[in-house]
């Protein structure tokens, strides 16, 4: 049973890890060619949208929180 969930959190930690290259290769990507260059749509946009849902009007808040989380992500790696 051990060996699941250690061989799961592995799965949980790769995926993770490629779903932040992405997301970090599409800003680059947007930066350098434009709004929509390599996803067909602006991840940049996408990403102001999330923190604004999560920080409510102002997305002050939500910055806030996501460096928090991803201070917490960075710390456990």
């Amino acid at each position: 049973m051990k060996d699941a969930v250690s061989q799961l959190n592995e799965w949980i930690k790769v995926i993770t890890q490629v779903g932040l290259g992405l997301v970090a290769l599409g800003v680059v990507v947007e930066i350098v060619f434009g709004k929509g260059a390599i996803f067909g749509k602006s991840v940049v946009a996408n990403l102001t949208e999330i923190v604004g849902d999560i920080g409510g009007a102002n997305g002050f808040v939500g910055l806030i929180a996501i460096l928090i989380i991803m201070g917490i992500f960075l710390k456990r790696t």
